[in-house]
């Protein structure tokens, strides 16, 4: 026996992509390049090490989900400094909790939002609104919270910009959850203060939550893309109706530490804590304690920052002069439109050993005209370091013609 929901979760996008590529050998003579896989390359800072180092006779203590207080002030003080915030606007110990990672709040965000079915207005299942093409947890979170995933197309035609105001009223009237990732993932494109704030509006019209995915805030070109707070300080302050999630997994290269956090209304995550405590992971006090030395220094976030800018840079100049690239405002993801995304991650390995992934495999097919909206893309990390990028984008430019 098993829930029959988990039958909905076996188009995990990296299960996909080791099917399609399972009959192809890439050339003997070429060293691999997996560029299919947002894992930053980069090392820490050496003040990581030396904290854990510091702490390790934390280990054997059991943490509260709640965390330290050194954590929530370091996180709130980089919140404050990032995003220009009012003073008292975020109060750390009742706002912000800490996560193992990101991906596993968002998951349990629907857990926490979604009603169940003795819940449901009218007898209506509750809707889980995200972009197409979206993180497979989005979807993933839905389902499994018994929700009906609504997905909202952000292409090309619209800046890649779900355009969640012109979803159906009967729709709206029902959905519980919104998840948007701005930056966003695969595309790049950040939402500007104006978009967040009507969208945080319509939540509150409409009483459901906005869970801000803005994992990849601090991987940018150019301006810092604005962020949900920032336009919830614009029109009071108040964090009704939102979650704003962030990780230390890009902006810091800590994918491995498995730490970020969660901040909204202290009513919201008074709840969260409830159902963390209840059947959440909690993150080790040694850990806690190299992410606050984290969240407290930014230079080694510029550093960061500076080299995904050359990456950025590099592939503008290996594959700029092609038809349909763009550079990105954020992120470090390149959304390749190359007309056939299966085929061309077939070819790019079986020829080039460069392993990237389908956009289909990210996207789902619109219901009214049956088009999978990512089919036509690959997504390329750049996430390695100058030599071996550079290689990959000159493989990839070659394959392509470009």
């Amino acid at each position: 026996m098993k829930n029959s929901r988990l039958d909905h979760l076996f188009d995990y996008p990296f299960q996909r992509l080791a099917t399609l590529l399972a009959d192809v050998e890439p050339p003997a003579g070429l060293k691999p390049l997996l560029m299919h896989l947002g894992e930053p390359q980069l090392p820490q800072p050496d003040f990581v090490a030396r904290t854990l180092d510091e702490t390790q006779d934390l280990w054997n203590r059991y943490p509260s989900a709640r965390g330290t207080a050194e954590f929530r002030d370091a996180a709130a003080g980089w919140l404050s400094r990032r995003y220009r915030l009012p003073q008292g606007m975020i109060e750390p110990a009742r706002q912000l909790l800490p996560l193992p990672g990101t991906k596993e709040g968002i998951f349990q965000m629907a857990q926490l939002a979604v009603p169940g079915p003795e819940d449901w207005p009218d007898g209506k299942q509750p809707a889980v609104l995200m972009s197409n093409p979206t993180y497979h947890v989005y979807k993933g979170a839905a389902v499994m919270s018994g929700a009906e995933p609504v997905l909202v197309p952000a292409t090309a035609e619209n800046n890649f910009l779900p355009d969640f105001e012109g979803v159906s009223a009967d729709i709206l009237a029902r959905t519980a959850l919104i998840y948007l990732c701005n930056p966003s993932n695969p595309q790049g494109t950040v939402a500007n203060q104006e978009y967040l704030s009507r969208l945080i509006g319509l939540a509150r019209r409409y009483d459901f939550i906005i869970a801000f995915d803005e994992c990849y805030a601090e991987i940018y070109r150019g301006d810092p893309p604005t962020g949900a707070l920032e336009a919830c300080a614009a029109s009071g302050g108040s964090l009704d109706n939102v979650a704003v999630f962030h990780s230390l997994s890009k902006r810091s290269s800590g994918a491995g530490l498995r730490s970020g956090f969660v901040v909204g209304a202290p009513e919201l995550m008074d709840a969260f804590y409830m159902l963390r405590s209840t059947g959440g992971a909690v993150v080790p006090l040694p850990i806690l304690a190299a992410s606050a030395a984290l969240w407290r220094e930014d230079t080694h976030a510029e550093q960061i920052r500076a080299h995904y800018e050359k990456l950025f840079d590099l592939a503008e100049r290996k594959l700029g002069n092609r038809t349909g690239f763009y550079k990105p405002p954020a992120g470090f993801f390149l959304w390749l439109d190359v007309g056939d995304g299966e085929a061309v991650a077939r070819d790019l390995w079986r020829d080039y050993a460069v392993k990237t992934i389908p956009g289909a495999y990210f996207s789902y097919p619109d219901p009214e005209t049956g088009k999978n909206p990512g089919r036509s893309y690959i997504r390329v990390a750049l996430v390695h370091d100058l030599q071996d990028a550079e290689e990959g984008l000159t493989r990839i430019a070659e394959c392509l013609g470009a």
